[in-house]
């Protein structure tokens, strides 16, 4: 069989961008990280001064910017970072700051249609692994293997708690906890392109799996298309 498009979605912090490049890898495929996308555009609206108000950003600010921002991918000691007007953004677009402006961002229809047509653009060719929160129902609702990954709301707030601490920060739990469920909340219940399971979505609930686990999981189900 020929190279086929695999859709990842599901909540934050379930490891989607760790099992797409993985995956990527072990399919000698092409990794995209959408996430990375939002976050890079959610970084450059913090960077102009825009601010949030009682009703959340202001849309036509933000579409204000979309033509002066350029997002890109480049390979880096092998690792993939995302560039933003040409600069690498990779370790500032990680932190919780970013993370939720992408949120925020992610619910004006503008910003995902200027994002969904780029990232249409890359899989014209098949090939590819791309994680975020709408991959299989909007950008490739015709992907041949689409997952949404899960986990409980404690644990996936336990491994970016993890994920912070190791970089030097003291995160509290419990805030990690909130936005964690924040996060949810809007991304289920935005307007444009909210996250959902597609109907023939495969559901990998990783609460309880080592990442080994995890992997010969997602490797079994990608393996049913050689």
């Amino acid at each position: 069989m020929g190279k086929i498009i695999v859709a990842i979605d599901g909540y934050s912090s379930c490891g989607k961008s760790t099992i797409a490049k993985a995956l990527a890898k072990y399919a000698g495929y092409t990794y995209v990280d959408t996430g990375a996308m939002y976050r890079a555009i959610g970084l450059y609206t913090l960077r102009k001064g825009l601010q949030v108000t009682g009703d959340g950003l202001r849309a036509e600010e933000v579409i204000a910017l979309l033509p002066q921002v350029q997002v890109g991918f480049v390979q880096v000691d092998g690792a993939q970072h995302v560039t933003l007007n040409g600069e690498d953004v990779e370790s500032q677009i990680r932190t919780l700051e970013a993370g939720n402006r992408a949120s925020q961002i992610s619910q004006i229809k503008e910003v995902r249609a200027f994002l969904v047509a780029q990232q249409q653009k890359m899989g014209e060719a098949k090939g590819i692994v791309m994680d975020g929160r709408d991959i299989g129902t909007v950008v490739f609702p015709k992907a041949e293997l689409k997952l949404f990954l899960t986990a409980t709301p404690e644990v996936r707030a336990q491994r970016r708690y993890d994920e912070l601490v190791e970089k030097g920060e003291k995160p509290d739990f419990a805030e990690v906890l909130a936005d964690v469920n924040d996060r949810d909340y809007r991304d289920t219940h935005r307007a444009e392109s909210p996250l959902r399971q597609a109907e023939d979505a495969i559901v990998v609930d990783n609460s309880n799996m080592t990442p080994d686990e995890q992997m010969q999981v997602i490797y079994d189900y990608f393996d049913r298309f050689k």
